[in-house]
């Protein structure tokens, strides 16, 4: 396999890179364009750890090939805070203790991020529904919540 010249746009930013055929999303972010928040847990699509925003949709960096980005606008955990200000869901993690080892935690930022878009205004059975399908080893997921409901408030007032 060869390598192919792509130009991933991350966070309103082009790279323009080299990757094998072969080269996930989350390597390549990491690799290539020095973006290491997105984290890499399982590899398998499991966890959650590598989660980010193709197109605004929450997606699996560790499933999506480097090479399927292209033209397609990727957000990862770093695009979040602007001007020295944190994200309203940072700072509500940050406030409601939604972390502790922080592995996990940009894993959930965007995918919370990603879902708050879709609906600002979740029920709790959905929120509760949207996270589990990430994991977290050490929060217990109740302050994960916390956060997430209250940036929720925060972002529609």
């Amino acid at each position: 396999m060869g390598d192919h010249t792509i130009d991933l746009t991350v966070n309103g930013t082009t790279h323009s890179i080299d990757v094998e055929a072969r080269m996930t999303l989350a390597d390549a972010l990491r690799e290539e364009c020095g973006l290491t928040g997105t984290h890499l847990g399982c590899e398998h699509g499991v966890c959650g750890a590598c989660t980010v925003l193709m197109d605004g949709q929450p997606v699996r960096a560790c499933l999506v090939f480097a090479v399927q980005c292209e033209g397609v606008e990727i957000s990862t955990v770093e695009g979040l805070a602007r001007d020295g200000q944190l994200h309203p869901l940072q700072q509500a993690f940050w406030d409601h203790h939604g972390l502790q080892c922080g592995f996990c935690t940009p894993g959930f930022l965007m995918l919370a991020v990603g879902a708050l878009a879709e609906n600002p205004d979740p029920s709790d059975e959905e929120m509760i529904e949207i996270l589990s399908s990430n994991l977290c080893r050490c929060t217990g997921y109740q302050n994960i919540v916390k956060a997430v409901k209250a940036a929720a408030e925060h972002m529609r007032s």
